[in-house]
C-alpha cells in the first residue's frame, strides 16, 4: 500500500515546562548511579500509569535497563527508542497516552543511562552492528515477537538499521527526526551555507576530545567527570563515543540511512514524524518515500515543534503514534 502524503500537523497546547524537568535528565553525573537513579525518578513521578523496571541481561553480564507499562494489554505493543545523550525518563510526557491500550516497552541504549557500558567498536559499521544486536538479543530475553517500533534521533538511525536487519519484527517503523538520514554536502555547498545544527554537531564531536564538547553541549551536557584513566572515561562514555566513531566531522553519519532505508522490507509501513523547528532536515522524509516507490510511507510535520518533537508537542506527538498503532490493531486483527 502506497501512501503520499506530507502533512503538517499544528498544535496549540504549551510546552512551558518541559525543559524544567527534561533538564533534570542531563544534569546527572555518569559516575553516580544513584544520581541517575534519582533524576529518573524524579521525571517518572510525571506518569499516573503502572508500569514495571527491571535489568533484562543480555550476555557477558551485560544488561539493559527497561521500562514496560501497562504489562498485560493484549494489543500490538510499541517499543520506544531514545536518542543520543538520552534515556528512559525522557518519555515521561508519552507513556500514559500511549500506554492506555497496549503494553509500551522503552530502555536504556547500551552505552547509555543505566545500561551497561561496554567497550564499543571503534569501527562504525560494527559499533551499530553492537547496537542492534543488543537491541535483539534485549527483545529475545523479553519475549516479544512483533511489534511497532519508534526511535529518536540516534535511535530513529538504530530502528531503521534493526528493521533492516529483523525487519519480521516490525509491524510498523516511526522514526521521529531520525538523525543520520542524510549525506554530507560537497565541500562547495558546505562553504555557501553550513546549517545551524552542523555547527553544533561539530562542536559536540570535536576529533580533538569528544567528551569536551558532549560536556557543553547545552541540553546535552555531561558534568564533568575526574578520573586518572582515559580508557575508563572512553568506557564511561561508551554510547556517546561509538556515536563519534559513526559520524565524520559536523556530525554527518559515515554510513548515511538514506542509502539503506529503500531496502526496508517493502511491507513494513514507515511514519517520519519531524519538527517544523528541528535542525534535522526533514527533506529525507521525502526523499525516502522516492527511495520507497509504491510502499507506505507518510511524512508528518508537527508545526512548533523542536528536535524533541515528543516533549515539545506531547499531544499531537501521542495522538499520531496512538493513531498509527490503532491501525495496526485493526490490520492486525483482519489477519
Amino acid at each position: 500500500m502506497e501512501d503520499t502524503r506530507d502533512q503538517s500537523v499544528g498544535g496549540n497546547e504549551s510546552s512551558a515546562g518541559a525543559c524544567s524537568w527534561i533538564s533534570s535528565w542531563f544534569t546527572w553525573s555518569p559516575t553516580s548511579e544513584k544520581l541517575l537513579e534519582e533524576a529518573e525518578s524524579q521525571i517518572l513521578q510525571k506518569t499516573q500509569s503502572h508500569y514495571e523496571s527491571r535489568f533484562v541481561p543480555l550476555e557477558n553480564g551485560q544488561r539493559i535497563w527497561t521500562l514496560k507499562f501497562n504489562p498485560k494489554a493484549s494489543r500490538v505493543p510499541l517499543v520506544l527508542v531514545h536518542g543520543f545523550g538520552g534515556g528512559v525518563g525522557l518519555w515521561a510526557l508519552n507513556f500514559d497516552a500511549l500506554s492506555k491500550n497496549r503494553s509500551v516497552y522503552a530502555f536504556d541504549v547500551l552505552g547509555f543511562g543505566r545500561s551497561s557500558r561496554p567497550q564499543l567498536s571503534s569501527d562504525p559499521l560494527e559499533a551499530e552492528e553492537q547496537f542492534v544486536d543488543s537491541i535483539e538479543k534485549w527483545r529475545e530475553n523479553v519475549g516479544l515477537e512483533k511489534f511497532v517500533l519508534l526511535g529518536h534521533s540516534l535511535g530513529g538511525f538504530l530502528a531503521s538499521s534493526y528493521a533492516l536487519r529483523y525487519p519480521s519484527r516490525i509491524q510498523h517503523l516511526i522514526l521521529a527526526d531520525p538523525w543520520g538520514f542524510p549525506v554530507k554536502p560537497t565541500e562547495d555547498n558546505m562553504n555557501i551555507h553550513i546549517p545551524v545544527w552542523v555547527k553544533f554537531l561539530g562542536a559536540v564531536l570535536s576529533p580533538f576530545n569528544p567528551l569536551a564538547g558532549l560536556r557543553a553541549a547545552g541540553p546535552w551536557a555531561m558534568l564533568h567527570t575526574k578520573t586518572s584513566n582515559d580508557r575508563d572515561i572512553f568506557i564511561l562514555y561508551s554510547g556517546e563515543t561509538a556515536f563519534k566513531n559513526m559520524t565524520i566531522p559536523y556530525g554527518w553519519a559515515k554510513h548515511p540511512m538514506i542509502y539503506r532505508i529503500g531496502n526496508v522490507n517493502r511491507d513494513i509501513p514507515i511514519t517520519m514524524i519531524y519538527g517544523s523547528r528541528s535542525w534535522i532536515d526533514h527533506n529525507t522524509g521525502k526523499e525516502t518515500k522516492e527511495r520507497r516507490s509504491g510502499c507506505y510511507v507518510n511524512v508528518q510535520v508537527i508545526t512548533g515543534a523542536g528536535h524533541h518533537v515528543y516533549v515539545d508537542k506531547p499531544e499531537k506527538f501521542n495522538d499520531l503514534v496512538e493513531g498509527i498503532c490503532q491501525n495496526v490493531d485493526n490490520d492486525d486483527s483482519e489477519k
